[in-house]
């Protein structure tokens, strides 16, 4: 009991180190709170309840222009209105193929407030794998911006609407707006359940697996977020990683609590995203780390004509942030980069703060509060600190399961991340990379993680990837894909050299593959496949 008290304790300073909770109104503190309470810890609520006290605050702020809290409101309400006359109901999915603006917003809150469930496809999907998983999945809606009507050619959900439209795109089905118009922006009860989440995996390595998450039931989860990102109450986010990726949904749900404005922007790009945080005082910026180094490509001047003092958070994950690419951020924006490893699947297992990421750069941190993770062996047994095993973690967001069946192993209530990793003496974690890559070359284990870290370490190098392929005299060998800086003359023997300079001799690259860039997808992660079949 006292150390569930101690807990509750943590969580109520740390939810106060927030400033979400302030002087309110007691009117609007009261119904605020029945917002709460009736709906839930859900975006249903949390929008209900930011209409009530902040109903002229901009909610959110994209290429056409600002929505405040009261407008998000109305307009999810006549949403979820309209979808329920088209026939989607209580526990029915919808399934969302858009990028980042005010409409994937407005869907998630009014399914939310319908008991719906939210389905969010990857906006990079070619044709059979959105049939594919709209085939598994089987939504009783779809929503999908305009640009992506031709992949629903074949698709057979009848029920259908269009997000996003340009003036020049032709409409296939109703858009959203049409839908709204004539519905009522009255208030809905509250749905029996609430709706669930399924966010798909990267599919990197085969087809994405859905996996299904329930809203929390409380605001602990944010807490244990907020223990090690200092996000703050009635800020700016710009989330500039995919909405349909668990780190921009991760955001998106973060901001409910804190009644952020959300800055969006439908595709990414370097320079616009300066421009936008300076323009609108974003305090935090929600990325992965390609985006960061794609970023840090511009020049030096370009970077300097816009005022980011305004940004106190850059917030990361979704694929490995190497160490050099933290402290050539950090030295530019100032010590403001926070890196979070996790999963799809498990959601967090740790946060580097700025100071660990000087410290040990490479590391994925400490794990935030109320969550253990732990390294094991073969035989579920905890390794040594310093030595290598399988990580495992235990939080309120694990997930529950893929929507197609099955799961992620689980030992004495921890789930596995499918990674390799170790803590070092400071209770610091390092992942060495996915624990299906490691290859045996001549009897020895070797993980391409921990030389594809040493090559990004390289002044000439801008990325690169490694993998292991078969070789008829060491069973496996690894071969290297490399993006070299613009006026670099490394060479294949250049790279080896530096191998063998740092690392053991079976470490080194057999081969070393020079490329213009490396196949990634939506998120960031480099698409390992693509590059084992020479695609």
């Amino acid at each position: 009991m006292n150390a569930q008290r101690r807990h509750q304790i943590e969580v109520g300073r740390v939810l106060l180190s927030t400033g979400m909770i302030r002087p309110t109104r007691p009117d609007k503190a009261v119904r605020s709170l029945l917002a709460l309470r009736r709906w839930g810890a859900t975006p249903a609520a949390a929008y209900t309840g930011a209409a009530l006290r902040y109903p002229n605050r901009d909610a959110i702020i994209d290429e056409r222009g600002p929505l405040t809290f009261r407008q998000v409101h109305l307009q999810s309400n006549a949403l979820a209105r309209g979808l329920a006359a088209a026939g989607v109901g209580e526990g029915d999915a919808v399934a969302v193929m858009c990028r980042n603006h005010r409409w994937i917003v407005e869907v998630t809150v009014a399914a939310s407030k319908l008991g719906a469930s939210s389905l969010y496809l990857n906006t990079a999907f070619a044709g059979p794998q959105l049939l594919d998983v709209l085939g598994r999945e089987q939504p009783k809606a779809v929503i999908y911006d305009a640009e992506f009507a031709e992949l629903f050619g074949q698709e057979p959900t009848k029920i259908r609407f269009i997000a996003w439209r340009e003036p020049e795109e032709q409409a296939s089905a109703p858009t959203l707006q049409q839908l709204i118009e004539g519905q009522s922006t009255a208030d809905l009860h509250p749905p029996s359940t609430t709706g669930r989440v399924v966010i798909l995996t990267s599919g990197t390595t085969g087809t994405p697996k859905g996996a299904s998450r329930k809203q929390p039931d409380s605001l602990e989860p944010a807490a244990a977020l907020f223990s090690r990102i200092p996000l703050k109450a009635l800020g700016t986010t710009f989330i500039a990683a995919p909405m349909f990726h668990t780190w921009g949904y991760g955001h998106f749900t973060l901001s409910l609590p804190l009644s952020s404005t959300l800055l969006l922007r439908r595709r990414f790009e370097p320079e616009e995203t300066l421009r936008a945080v300076a323009m609108h005082k974003a305090s935090v910026l929600a990325m992965v780390p390609v985006m960061l180094q794609r970023i840090l490509e511009l020049p030096q001047q370009t970077i300097a004509r816009y005022d980011l003092s305004c940004l106190k958070v850059i917030s990361l994950s979704g694929s490995s942030l190497p160490g050099e690419l933290a402290i050539r951020a950090m030295d530019v924006f100032g010590d403001i980069v926070y890196n979070l490893y996790g999963s799809t699947e498990v959601a967090w297992a740790t946060i580097a703060t700025p100071a660990e990421l000087r410290a040990a750069p490479g590391t994925a941190g400490r794990p935030p509060m109320g969550t253990v993770v732990k390294v094991l062996d073969e035989a579920g047994r905890e390794v040594p600190t310093g030595h290598s095993g399988r990580i495992f973690v235990g939080n309120e967001m694990v997930f529950d399961g893929y929507t197609g069946g099955g799961g992620k192993e689980i030992i004495n209530g921890l789930m596995s991340t499918g990674d390799i990793g170790r803590f070092d003496a400071e209770g610091r974690l390092f992942v060495e990379g996915r624990d299906d890559e490691m290859i045996v070359s001549g009897g020895e284990n070797v993980f391409p993680r921990e030389v594809e870290d040493l090559l990004a370490d390289h002044q000439e190098i801008e990325e690169a990837a490694v993998i292991g392929v078969e070789d008829p005299q060491f069973g496996q060998r690894l071969k290297a894909f490399v993006v070299k800086r613009n006026g670099s003359s490394l060479t294949e023997q250049d790279i080896q050299g530096y191998v063998k300079a740092n690392l053991a001799r079976y470490k080194v690259p057999r081969e070393v593959v020079f490329l213009p860039r490396l196949p990634r997808n939506a998120t960031g992660k480099i698409l390992k496949r693509e590059l084992s079949n020479g695609e």
